[in-house]
C-alpha cells in the first residue's frame, strides 16, 4: 500500500501530531459512522500533543472487523510504519467506542502486528447476543459475513471477543461502560468480557459508570481515565 492509498483508506492526524511520533493509535469508528474526517477530536488532540499519530481506518460501516477488514487494517499498519519511517519500537495502540470498541478487541485478537494497549469504550463483545439486541443490527451482521462458507453460528463465535478472550495477546486492556446503556447491554457485554479476560490472567482496568447511557456525557474525570491510559502507552522521554 503506497502513501496515497494509505490516506485514501484512513484518516491520519499527521498534520496535528507533535514530532517525533511516539506511538500509532488506531481509533476504530462505530457502526455506520464516518464520512471522511478532517480534524482530531479532544481526546485525539491530547494524544497528538504527546506524539501520538491518530489513525482512523475506514474499515467499512458494516464490517464488524471481518476477515477482509482485518487484512485491510494490517496492510494499513504496514504502510504507516513504512511511509513514516517508524521503527518497530514505536508502539501500536488500539481504541474505539461501541462497534469501534468491538473492533479494537477483535482486531487485538487476530492482528499479525504487535500492539501494546487496547482501550474499548462501551463495546459489544457477544455478537450472537447483539444480533437480536436491536432491530437495526441483523442486516449489518449478515452483510459483514455474506459469502463466507462457514456456518453462521461459527462465524459469530469467531467474531465475538468474549468467546476469544483466552486467545487475546498479553497487554493491558481498558474497558469503560455505563450501566444505563440501552444500546449495548453492559452486563451481557463488558461485564462478561472483563470476567473472561481476568479468568485468562489478563491485566484489565474496568471503569463502570453508574447512570451513563450509550455515547452519553459523563464526568470528565471518568473520560480522562481513557485518555491517560492511551497516553501512558506512548514512548515518552
Amino acid at each position: 500500500m503506497h502513501a496515497d492509498q494509505m490516506r485514501a483508506v484512513a484518516f491520519l492526524g499527521e498534520g496535528q501530531v507533535r514530532k517525533p511520533i511516539t506511538g500509532v493509535i488506531l481509533n476504530f469508528h462505530g457502526l455506520g459512522d464516518p464520512g471522511l474526517r478532517s480534524v482530531l477530536n479532544y481526546d485525539e488532540s491530547e494524544w497528538a500533543a504527546a506524539g501520538g499519530l491518530v489513525v482512523m481506518p475506514y474499515a467499512g460501516p458494516w464490517s464488524w472487523m471481518n476477515r477482509q477488514a482485518r487484512a485491510m487494517v494490517d496492510d494499513l499498519v504496514d504502510a504507516i510504519y513504512e511511509n513514516f519511517g517508524l521503527a518497530e519500537s514505536v508502539p501500536l495502540l488500539l481504541t474505539g467506542g461501541s462497534m469501534g470498541g468491538f473492533c479494537s478487541l477483535l482486531y487485538a485478537r487476530y492482528t499479525r502486528h504487535t500492539f501494546t494497549r487496547c482501550a474499548a469504550i462501551f463495546p459489544c463483545t457477544d455478537l450472537k447476543y447483539h444480533f437480536s439486541e436491536r432491530p437495526d443490527l441483523p442486516r449489518t451482521i449478515h452483510h459483514a459475513f455474506a459469502g463466507y462458507s462457514e456456518p453462521f453460528e461459527d462465524l459469530l463465535v469467531e467474531h465475538s471477543p468474549v468467546m476469544q478472550a483466552a486467545h487475546m495477546p498479553r497487554v493491558p486492556y481498558f474497558i469503560l461502560h455505563g450501566d444505563a446503556d440501552k444500546a449495548v447491554n453492559k452486563a451481557v457485554h463488558s461485564d462478561r468480557m472483563v470476567a473472561e479476560l481476568r479468568k485468562a490472567g489478563h491485566d484489565v482496568t474496568y471503569v463502570e459508570v453508574p447512570g451513563m447511557g450509550h455515547h452519553e456525557p459523563t464526568q470528565f474525570s471518568v473520560w480522562r481515565a481513557k485518555i491517560e491510559f492511551i497516553k501512558a502507552g506512548l514512548n515518552r522521554a
